[in-house]
């Protein structure tokens, strides 16, 4: 298999998360600590959905929520994309094309062991830029 990138070795291991039952604003909080764009939502180290930016100004500003009470779990994408480690990075790229998403938890027997995202797949491997840029178009429209 030698030429093949796989996920473990694009991924970053050292993944953000919350609990189901986090505020908001501690979600916000650890997100700016961090400077990241997302949260994974664990419960037992098992994502159970994930948290970006775009949901919270959907959820919170638009509606004008108090981020003190409203938990994770609330407004927490669910429909939840996962990958192997063991899966080629152009795999992971094809996946977030086709799904429209751009991160992707990493899974190890239903246990989180690490996150890619399109800007890892672009890192480790700039071939791969045309994906990306049909993820970003589909992404406008």
């Amino acid at each position: 298999m030698s030429g093949i990138l796989l996920v473990r070795e694009a991924m970053t291991t050292n993944v953000k998360t919350v609990r189901p039952f986090s505020t908001v604003k501690d979600v916000v909080q650890k997100m700016n600590k961090f400077g990241i764009g997302s949260v994974v939502v664990v419960e037992e180290n098992r994502p159970v959905g994930i948290i970006t930016e775009r949901d919270i100004m959907r959820s919170i500003a638009g509606r004008f929520f108090d981020p003190s009470v409203v938990k994770a779990k609330d407004i927490m994408s669910t429909q939840l994309v996962t990958i192997s480690g063991d899966v080629s990075v152009e795999e992971a790229a094809r996946l977030m094309a086709n799904r429209k998403i751009k991160k992707l938890p990493v899974v190890e027997d239903e246990k989180l062991v690490g996150i890619v995202t399109s800007m890892d797949v672009l890192r480790v491997n700039p071939k791969i830029l045309s994906l990306l840029e049909e993820l970003l178009r589909t992404k406008r429209a």
